[in-house]
């Protein structure tokens, strides 16, 4: 079960670059549990370079669960995360790392 977790955050960790690499800024958002993940991914982004925070918002939003009969409260996180200044250089280091060709030119 840790190691789908760690899998699973690893996976949710590259797709947050990838958004960044388009886009520029990525928003983080979870529900109860989950935001420990979230979290997680955020502080992975931070540490190695690739992301600074801009922005985060707690909440709590009402859920209504029809097998309780009545509607309950789950916190929330929002968590906006920036591309770093050098983030577009470690994305090439790391494609380059993993030998992938970028804008169509061989690396020798």
């Amino acid at each position: 079960m840790v190691v789908e977790e760690i899998t699973e955050g690893v996976k949710n960790v590259n797709l947050a670059k990838r958004y960044m690499q388009q886009h520029g800024d990525v928003e983080l958002s979870a529900l109860g549990m989950a935001i420990a993940t979230v979290v997680t991914v955020a502080e992975i982004l931070k540490n190695n370079g690739f992301a600074v925070e801009k922005k985060i918002r707690t909440s709590t939003v009402e859920i209504n669960d029809e097998s309780r009969g009545r509607p309950f409260q789950k916190a929330k996180i929002e968590i906006v995360l920036g591309k770093s200044d050098k983030f577009d250089e470690l994305m090439a280091a790391a494609a380059e790392e993993r030998g992938e060709v970028e804008d169509g030119e061989e690396h020798a």
